[in-house]
């Protein structure tokens, strides 16, 4: 299924894709306890937020071969991880803004992972069972600013710099995804997900393994070669095979 929040009349809620249409629920998503509320409308009628509201947004590095190559860095032993705040989300649709600080803003093509209940000490073989579904993630970088600070905190968090959806897609494989990165139509980033060095059910486990992960929670998996910069009139493009478009315009 595809689930997703979205605003109608000035009311926000939570829906799943019926073809064009939504329908809307009530209750808890992540687990299952939500029943539809008769709410019927069509999803050109309606503004997107972000699919889920996590409490912590993790993110990987240097989780794709060919980009650790590109960025004269050696591949890591055990995956990177660093933080972006909820305060960076941004929905589908909506303007990435570029910081007057920052001299080069780059975007970031990623699968994202939507966790569905509470996590700790997860063992990979168990790890899917904690998945809720997948989405779109862009991991925008004010690079300049991750070079002059040597760690990753500042350049991966300014608002709207984790564009997220358009929706949560359940029941999807993730081990071999096609994942294209296109600004103003030209591709820019083109890969799979079987090429990342360590596989979803890895990222899952490894993260849990410090902190508890909470249903709603999200996994950016790293991106792929062909990261480049930003600027004032884009539109930047993620699409992943199976899940959809996350599109948003850059001013």
């Amino acid at each position: 299924m595809h689930w997703l929040r979205f605003q109608h009349n000035g009311e926000q809620f939570d829906g799943y894709l019926d073809g064009e249409r939504i329908k809307a629920v009530s209750g808890e998503v992540f687990s299952g306890r939500c029943r539809e509320t008769g709410l019927v409308v069509p999803l050109a009628e309606v503004s997107l937020d972000t699919p889920c509201r996590p409490t912590k947004i993790i993110g990987i590095g240097l989780n794709y071969r060919d980009h650790a190559a590109e960025m004269n860095l050696p591949l890591p032993k055990e995956p990177v991880m660093f933080l972006k705040p909820p305060s960076s989300l941004l929905a589908a649709g909506r303007p990435v803004l570029l910081p007057e600080i920052a001299r080069r803003v780059d975007y970031e093509a990623e699968l994202a992972v939507v966790i569905g209940k509470a996590a700790w000490q997860v063992p990979a073989s168990e790890a899917p069972g904690f998945i809720f579904g997948l989405t779109c993630g862009n991991d925008v970088t004010a690079r300049d600013l991750q070079q002059a600070d040597q760690q990753w905190t500042r350049a991966k968090s300014f608002d709207t710099f984790c564009p997220l959806g358009p929706w949560i897609v359940t029941e999807l494989d993730p081990a071999d995804l096609e994942i294209v990165l296109t600004v103003n139509g030209q591709v820019r980033q083109h890969s799979r997900t079987s090429r990342m060095q360590f596989g979803v059910a890895e990222l899952v486990a490894f993260t849990s393994r410090v902190m508890t992960l909470l249903p709603g929670d999200v996994i950016l998996t790293g991106t792929p070669a062909g990261i480049g910069q930003l600027h004032s009139g884009d539109a930047v493009t993620v699409r992943i095979l199976g899940i959809g478009e996350l599109t948003n315009p850059v001013f």
